[in-house]
């Protein structure tokens, strides 16, 4: 089943700055071979559900091991059965009708 996430990782106890944690995670998204897109607050993600899963998984393993004692992490997650949906079609749907 593809899905399409919405993921927020927060390592906790590793001060104030956390872009070198959320680079290790972005490169980790990247070799599972998934369709991200960075953003502001997080990043999304579209693939085969237990891929991604295992990235998530990958990402907190990695990141543990770079030294956070704790992640806190936020998902969302869409599913769709009816057809495909892909996060660009998405946003083109949102575009066209603000165009409109």
């Amino acid at each position: 089943m593809k899905v399409i996430v919405d993921l927020c990782v927060v390592p906790l106890g590793v001060g104030v700055s956390v872009s070198k944690y959320v680079a290790m995670c972005q490169n980790i998204l990247e070799d599972a071979g998934l369709k991200i897109r960075l953003h502001a607050y997080g990043t999304n993600i579209e693939g085969e559900y237990d891929q991604v899963f295992a990235a998530i998984r990958r990402c907190h393993e990695e990141i543990h091991a770079a030294g956070a004692p704790r992640i806190s992490t936020t998902i969302k997650l869409g599913s769709r059965v009816d057809r495909e949906q892909t996060m660009v079609d998405k946003l083109k749907s949102v575009e066209a009708k603000l165009e409109e």
